[in-house]
């Protein structure tokens, strides 16, 4: 079964923060945090959910309202038990969809190599690097989506 991918709804926050904590670890973002973000689903914030009768994985997005600014793919993130299903690439060809038009941003760390080769898969392209950025030295890789015209 495939998952549905949706917008949050209220209902989302805790499973949302539940599955952060649980797939980010000490870098997971506070309950307050994901407050903020859902405060904000109605200006400048779009949180997409991967449902599978459960929150299989969800994608955040900063959209600033003046579209030649770029758009910032915050975090996206798959339940252990359902990566390597394709909910990561759903999750992100929803988001690449809803920033039709605009460039998006978004920084890996340069050892999560399954994230960098999604990313790569979808046209992303390395344009900088933020040395010694994570805890324990690990480089930041910021990429780069435009979507191509033809």
């Amino acid at each position: 079964m495939r998952p549905a991918i949706r917008p949050a709804a209220a209902t989302d926050l805790d499973p949302l923060a539940a599955l952060d904590q649980v797939c980010f670890g000490d870098s997971a973002w506070s309950a307050e945090s994901w407050a903020g973000e859902f405060a904000r689903l109605d200006t400048d914030r779009v949180v997409l959910v991967a449902d599978e009768g459960a929150v299989a994985g969800y994608v955040v997005l900063l959209v600033p309202a003046v579209t030649e600014d770029p758009v910032d793919l915050l975090r996206i993130a798959v339940a252990p038990a359902e990566r390597r299903t394709g909910i990561g690439g759903q999750l992100m060809a929803a988001a690449l969809q809803r920033c039709a038009g605009r460039q998006v941003l978004l920084e890996v760390a340069s050892g999560n190599e399954s994230a960098r080769v999604l990313y790569r898969g979808f046209g992303f392209e390395e344009i900088s690097r933020r040395r010694g950025y994570y805890a324990g030295g690990e480089d930041a890789v910021i990429m780069r989506w435009q979507e191509k015209v033809s």
